[in-house]
């Protein structure tokens, strides 16, 4: 949990820093250079990953926050309960990701979206957030687990032996 309420408390202290103290909107598409493959570019996410479920509405926008919550809600119950290290690590900064990013849509109607990497004009990624790495990490180590790690059956032993 202490995991969870870092990555929110992160995600939006630097989403305040690239508002107001950079202020990123003003700045037009191009953003801030950082790097020759990295910029601080302003977009607001009305959708959830790439795009999808796009909120064009008031209500659109506040079903996607109860659902959003919904799943949050299911997560934190499951870290609650989670014993194993890192399966919780994992559902910490999904937690922590996903909180951050309902914190945005209840306040704005939209995530805030930032970082911006990119080869020349080439972009493998969509513009995202830390909330975003967060989630996507996290759940790249409950899958890697899953698949890597998954408890094998316990071996049936002869009853009458």
């Amino acid at each position: 949990m202490a995991l969870a309420a870092g990555v929110a408390f992160v995600d939006q202290a630097i989403k305040y820093l690239v508002t107001y103290t950079l202020a990123l909107p003003s700045r037009g598409p191009q953003g801030i250079e950082l790097l020759p493959f990295f910029n601080l570019a302003w977009t607001e996410n009305r959708g959830v990953s790439m795009g999808f479920f796009y909120a064009e509405t008031h209500l659109m926008r506040w079903l996607l926050v109860g659902l959003t919550a919904a799943i949050a809600t299911f997560v934190a119950v499951w870290l609650w309960r989670e014993k194993a290290r890192a399966d919780a690590m994992g559902l910490g900064l999904v937690l922590g990701g996903a909180i951050g990013n309902i914190i945005d849509r209840v306040r704005l109607g939209f995530v805030i979206d930032y970082a911006d990497f990119h080869i020349g004009s080439w972009r493998p990624f969509l513009i995202f957030n830390l909330a975003d790495a967060a989630i996507t990490f996290g759940v790249l180590i409950l899958l890697a687990r899953a698949l890597l790690l998954g408890e094998k059956a316990p071996k049936e032993t002869p009853k009458d032996a």
